[in-house]
């Protein structure tokens, strides 16, 4: 996406009026200077991914679905701060009809180009004001195709729906700022045919029929980055169980036993993973277990993964390790996805260790065998389509394996746990892993980090 940067002086000429919105206004005749908010963040893999001048709070979607026509009806109500002064903004938005856009209640001058959706309010925004933007739209979302091949966005199959975002695809169902580093709150209103049930992130605060429709509403108060937000709609079982955190489990009918027994198993893994990265850093968890057709991966969405159809332990552990690592502590940019993946593989190790004697050591070696783990670093994929490849998973817990030894165990375990605390509900880089890591170790460790997490080729033991 290109950045589309429009002076202030010919914005009705090259903007289109979406809606009857008004025009730029001003009524001065004096033009002012024009400050845009740029149209992508300048990510290493995505660099037209996300929006700069503004920082999003809050996230409220009301939307209505139609399985028949795949139709979907959208208002999203962003409110946001401006981190800079604002004649304009970007929103990300791939497809969908845009009916109309207003700032602060007043009709608001837009455009499109690609992915990019542009706004002008009708006065100019200050660095530090509040600002609530209010987007209509409707159409069929579509689905995308990732730089690796897989698919993402809005999967749709018969009544079925999974909304999944990693790493652009959340732009396909709601306008924002999609980039990791911009993490708000959200409320999600989806209505959808009586008899469907419609799960999201958080928890439940409300449901009501009428009409031969139910509307389902979902509230998330901690921070989620957008490519974490998730809509599940079908004919799924949903059961929650209420306690100091409650859980929500929502499994399609034909999951079965393999599926009752993985949710059976969701309190145990949870209570394990406490113990060893510290307190769950969300009011609520669970998981959505799906159909094997509905996508070809599972995802850590906040506070309730989806899996493909029912799956095996070790698949729910790398997601739920995901909550404390990825979700909660969400990397700065995508060239930092290894700490999401490393530490959820590194969880693997650990639950193989303690509850399938398979001591770590011996998991170590068979990644350190695994040729695949060596075509690149783990901080360094070459392209945006490596970003989920063995490298990223198996020597990024290689990476971690590497430090517990240099470190020792208690070390080691405080460090986790330190690190998962201190980012808590944040965005953190590579370089403030290592940074931490040396700080809270007392310990230079510029070996570990050039030959396992920079450097090419398979480092000697």
């Amino acid at each position: 996406m290109r950045r589309y940067v429009v002076s202030s002086v010919s914005a009705v000429a090259l903007f289109g009026v979406v809606g009857g919105c008004g025009g730029a206004g001003g009524g001065n005749g004096s033009a002012a200077p024009d400050v845009s908010g740029s149209g992508g963040v300048g990510d290493p893999y995505f660099p037209g991914l996300g929006n700069g001048g503004y920082d999003v709070s809050h996230y409220g979607l009301t939307l209505d679905y139609v399985p028949a026509t795949r139709h979907l009806d959208g208002t999203a109500v962003i409110t946001a701060r401006a981190t800079q002064d604002l004649t304009g903004f970007h929103l990300d938005l791939a497809g969908m009809d845009v009916a109309s856009v207003t700032v602060d209640g007043r009709r608001a001058v837009v455009g499109r180009d690609g992915t990019e959706l542009i706004v002008r309010p009708r006065e100019a925004l200050e660095r530090g004001e509040t600002f609530r933007t209010v987007v209509r739209y409707s159409g069929v979302p579509r689905r995308i195709t990732d730089p690796d091949g897989s698919a993402e966005g809005w999967l749709a199959s018969g009544r079925r729906v999974v909304a999944l975002g990693e790493p652009t695809g959340s732009m396909t169902w709601f306008p924002g700022n999609h980039h990791p580093g911009d993490k708000a709150s959200y409320d999600v209103d989806i209505t959808v045919p009586a008899g469907t049930e419609a799960v999201s992130n958080g928890e439940p605060v409300g449901r009501r029929t009428s009409g031969g429709r139910t509307a389902f509403r979902w509230r998330s108060t901690e921070p989620m980055a957008s490519y974490l937000a998730t809509l599940a709609i079908g004919p799924y079982r949903v059961h929650e169980v209420k306690g100091p955190l409650p859980l929500y489990t929502a499994v399609d009918p034909g999951a079965g036993k393999a599926g009752a027994d993985l949710v059976a198993a969701l309190p145990g893994i949870l209570t394990w993973e406490e113990k060893t990265f510290g307190p769950y850093p969300f009011s609520s968890a669970g998981v959505i277990i799906g159909r094997k057709a509905d996508a070809g991966y599972a995802l850590e969405t906040q506070t309730r993964p989806f899996l493909p159809g029912p799956t095996d332990v070790s698949t729910l552990v790398h997601e739920l390790a995901h909550q404390w690592f990825g979700d909660s502590v969400t990397p700065e940019s995508w060239q930092d996805m290894w700490l999401n993946e490393g530490f959820a593989t590194y969880a693997e190790w650990l639950w193989a260790a303690d509850h399938g004697g398979m001591p770590v050591a011996e998991s170590f070696t068979e990644a350190y065998d695994d040729e695949e783990n060596w075509a690149f670093p783990p901080a360094d994929p070459p392209t945006a389509a490596d970003l989920s490849e063995p490298p990223v998973y198996g020597r990024g817990a290689m990476v971690l394996q590497r430090v517990r030894d240099a470190v020792g165990d208690a070390t080691f375990f405080r460090i986790v746990r330190g690190w998962a605390r201190t980012h808590r509900h944040g965005n953190a880089s590579t370089a403030d892993f290592t940074a931490y890591v040396e700080k809270e170790s007392g310990r230079e460790l510029s070996e570990v980090w050039d030959s396992w997490l920079y450097g090419d080729g398979r480092p000697d033991l």
